[in-house]
């Protein structure tokens, strides 16, 4: 990487530069963590009161203050402590992305307690699950979801209490009456005395309780201190700020890179939102920053690419968060040659790869510049950060690993790799999670001296940079060779044609697994699975070009996040005609 980069990251993590560390015992590891940390994400609410003024949610036609926000907080949080919550106590969330989700966040880190933000997907069997998993005492949730965890409400309160206040019932679909120890938000909210103490709140506190997806069995609750969170945002900020400082140096030094002579125009700090609250790309990579900014949070019903256009252009937001497949969706949408995106100063995703042909395509398609974001439930948001010309210089990368985050690449014997040398990632550092909840086997097989399994294979480049190149459990194991469905999809991406791709093992009874993927075209273009396969040919070896190919439809099925369901596709397809 050039010199300008190295000057800038060393200058910013100085002894006494803004972003320092040291290696402190958390949890009787020796960990790097910032030295100006602050200790808790409560001190960080207290703070954007001063952004009284400004628009802080947007949804739909509906718009609220800091101040607004502060106040319904406030009251809130006087309810949840009239019922018996407090430091160390547990509140669900279980809602689309209304403003209720982001006041009900709030309100809980403010006295201490900790959120469990539950998948909006979940069926009332998941939702009963995830209630008795994490010993909730209070569910905020809207109708629809009520409707869904009223059959399950009395086994749920079998010896404990569970208090409901419920959002937005008029958006339930059974528009039956409040089950008993239940309360309207709006009713919650007037009836509130004064807010409570606030507690002392420590760094290795609970702030946070997200569910991770599993593909069998019950899903696991990643618990996410303070600590971990506030790393996770100076991570951010970080990488923000030193990339300004690095294009800088280039500039004054007359070596200015790609792309540093773009001007964003006029916009609002802030972001569209198109993935959910609860997820830690929704809350930690979005919430947390926008509100530490000061900034605008516009958030969405669903995701509809045709509307985050219009919302770009109304809002004049800076960022737009979403996953990679939202962010193909954007600049392939029909719309988008007609709507005003001169706002947007980055644009990129997390919680998938963003394939290098779609870097290059917002590169050329948008005033601002590509980004991306690599990191996992477990440590509280990202690991690595690429963006704007470093993300155009090596476009496969992920990014280098952020100051405080060690890295290893572990191969199968057990081996630390070289640069170069594939295997799975570990890390650590003060973003880590604690473990999974109730699960002391899984946490065992995670977690070695503080380092964190990331179950990712990938290598690291002379630069330190991060090269993922799958998954482990997406791997195609097809006769003895490893086939990484990323590389293969990143290779069918690069054709004019293809809207979506997901790539995924079939059975195969003499190579064990084969290839196959599913492929979404773009309106009214054409191609057949001869042409697919001669286009991935030129590109990677025989062995990975997909055997089997199916030309879906319909868009490919998403989980909440945006990834896409490998396994439902391989159910639906296998044994159906293919190219």
């Amino acid at each position: 990487m050039d010199r300008h980069f190295r000057e800038a990251w060393d200058e910013m993590t100085a002894p006494g530069a803004p972003f320092a560390w040291s290696v402190v015992d958390v949890r009787g590891v020796p960990t790097r963590a910032y030295d100006a940390a602050p200790p808790d994400l409560a001190l960080l609410w207290a703070a954007s009161a001063a952004h009284a003024d400004k628009d802080f949610l947007v949804y739909e036609d509906e718009r609220y203050t800091y101040a607004d926000v502060h106040e319904r907080v406030g009251a809130l949080a006087a309810h949840l402590a009239s019922v018996g919550i407090g430091h160390g106590d547990r509140v669900a969330i279980a809602m689309r992305n209304y403003p209720e989700w982001v006041v009900g966040y709030w309100a809980t880190v403010s006295i201490g307690a900790a959120v469990v933000g539950m998948n909006a997907w979940w069926t009332g069997p998941e939702m009963e699950f995830g209630l008795t998993d994490c010993e909730a005492g209070v569910l905020l949730c809207d109708g629809e979801r009520l409707d869904r965890i009223r059959p399950h409400l009395d086994g749920l309160r079998d010896g404990r209490r569970l208090h409901v206040v419920a959002v937005r019932t008029d958006a339930g679909v059974s528009g039956g009456g409040l089950p008993d120890d239940a309360v309207h938000w709006d009713d919650a909210l007037a009836a509130a005395g004064d807010p409570p103490t606030l507690p002392d709140i420590s760094p290795e506190d609970d702030v946070c309780i997200f569910y991770t997806s599993g593909t069998t069995g019950h899903p696991k609750g990643a618990v996410l201190t303070h600590r971990g969170a506030v790393t996770n945002l100076l991570n951010l900020a970080f990488w923000q700020v030193m990339t300004d400082a690095a294009q800088a140096k280039a500039v004054a030094a007359g070596e200015p890179p790609p792309g540093s002579d773009k001007v964003s125009g006029e916009s609002n700090p802030g972001s569209v939102l198109a993935v959910p609250l609860f997820h830690v790309t929704g809350c930690n990579c979005c919430l947390h920053p926008v509100t530490a900014s000061g900034g605008r949070l516009v958030l969405m019903h669903r995701w509809d690419a045709e509307r985050a256009l219009e919302l770009i252009e109304r809002e004049r937001t800076s960022t737009f968060t979403g996953v990679p497949t939202m962010a193909r969706e954007l600049v392939n949408s029909p719309d988008f040659a007609t709507r005003d995106t001169s706002s947007i100063q980055h644009l990129g995703g997390g919680g998938a790869a963003v394939q290098p042909d779609l870097v290059a395509k917002i590169e050329d398609r948008i005033q601002g510049r590509p980004s991306t974001g690599y990191g996992l439930t477990e440590v509280n948001g990202v690991i690595t950060i690429n963006s704007a010309h470093f993300f155009l210089a090596k476009p496969e990368s992920a990014g280098p690993a952020l100051p405080v985050m060690e890295t290893r690449i572990v191969g199968d014997d057990g081996t630390d790799q070289p640069p170069g040398g594939v295997g799975e990632l570990w890390v650590r550092g003060a973003n880590v999670f604690r473990g999974y909840l109730n699960r002391p086997e899984a946490n065992a097989e995670v977690l070695t001296d503080g380092w964190f399994h990331t179950g990712d294979i990938g290598y690291l480049d002379d630069d330190g940079f991060l090269f993922l190149v799958d998954r482990a459990k997406d791997m195609v194991l097809r006769g003895g060779e490893n086939v990484y469905s990323a590389e293969v999809e990143a290779a069918i991406y690069e054709h004019p044609s293809i809207s979506e791709a997901a790539v995924f093992a079939v059975p195969d009874e003499r190579l064990g697994e084969a290839v196959g993927v599913a492929v979404l075209l773009l309106p009214g273009e054409s191609l057949d699975a001869d042409g697919l396969r001669a286009h991935v040919a030129e590109r990677i070896a025989s062995f990975k070009v997909p055997e089997h190919v199916w030309f879906v439809d319909e868009p490919l099925p998403q989980n909440a996040n945006g990834k896409f369901l490998k396994r439902q596709l391989r159910e639906t397809l296998i044994g159906t005609p293919v190219g």
